[in-house]
């Protein structure tokens, strides 16, 4: 029942605490964005953390975050407010909250789909799973983030092929350029090389790359020698390893393998060994007095 001037004043009162309330709660919403982006150029300030924090994706994540937080909450307020100003007017809630009971339940059943895209898109923003500019493996393709909305990811494979992919259906996802990658280096040499005089030579090799500024920017710490890793086929395989930042570790991977090999070279150590066999159906056929295999050493020059 509507009473001049008790009900409008009610009314005015509710309207007021819910402008206030939206204003309170999106304030307190860009302080946190605020400190959140401030908190991560500090990080990536500091001269002791060499895996660098990305202020721009931080920027990105907490903005989308905020913005749907701002969403909601305005929406929340918007019906609270609604509803009360209705019980002040004396109009029945019973009726509308039981058609907004069964119109939800029929939206969740119609719009399941729809529904858990939404629910796995804002937890994948929450999580920081992956972001623009990302190179991630979803299961059945493998691609670089181009675009992320609450519903759908954006993907573009090697081939050029864009992939649009509901975030419901991802199950599982890799990232492979998140925080850091290692270059994994095989070193192929004879089987009868000296080990000891090759990772002499590789361990020198890691040294000099470390200390060259155009790569050392690149890695996180020294390139390690393992050893050797296998021998097989007249080849024995020695292996190395760098810790790298997102991204580069092919480059780093590739100047390892260049130097080092050339630094095998120079040091007079003999390359891999080829074994061939003669063919069956021609002279030297393998029988009675028949040669089994001939060798062929690798010129470590060529």
């Amino acid at each position: 029942m509507f009473e001049w001037p008790e009900t409008a004043i009610q009314i005015g009162l509710v309207v007021v605490v819910a402008v206030a309330a939206r204003i309170i709660l999106h304030f307190g919403i860009r302080r946190v964005v605020d400190a959140t982006v401030k908190s991560a150029k500090l990080a990536a300030e500091n001269p002791k953390k060499r895996i660098g924090v990305d202020v721009a994706r931080v920027r990105a994540r907490t903005g989308a975050l905020a913005s749907m937080l701002r969403s909601v909450s305005t929406v929340v307020i918007v019906i609270v407010a609604v509803m009360m100003i209705m019980q002040i007017l004396g109009l029945p809630l019973a009726p509308l909250l039981a058609s907004a009971g069964v119109g939800g339940l029929a939206l969740g059943f119609g719009a399941q789909s729809i529904v858990k895209d939404l629910l796995s898109g804002i937890f994948m923003i929450i999580e920081d799973q992956y972001g623009v500019g990302d190179v991630v493996d979803t299961g059945d393709v493998i691609g670089t983030v181009e675009e992320v909305t609450l519903r759908i990811t954006k993907l573009r494979d090697y081939d050029g092929v864009i992939w649009y992919i509901r975030n419901g259906e991802i199950l599982r996802i890799a990232n492979k350029t998140q925080g850091w990658n290692t270059a994994w280096v095989d070193f192929p040499v004879a089987y009868n090389a000296d080990p000891a005089r090759t990772i002499a030579v590789l361990e020198g090799t890691c040294e000099d790359v470390y200390a060259d500024p155009k790569w050392n920017e690149k890695m996180l710490e020294k390139p390690i020698v393992l050893g050797v890793g296998e021998v097989q086929n007249g080849t024995m395989t020695v292996k190395a390893m760098a810790k790298c930042l997102p991204e580069t570790h092919w480059g780093v991977k590739r100047e390892l393998l260049e130097v080092g090999m050339s630094r095998l070279r120079a040091a007079g150590i003999p390359g891999p060994i080829l074994f061939s066999t003669p063919n069956a159906d021609g002279p030297g056929a393998f029988g009675p007095g028949a040669e089994t295999s001939s060798v062929e050493q690798i010129d470590p020059r060529d």
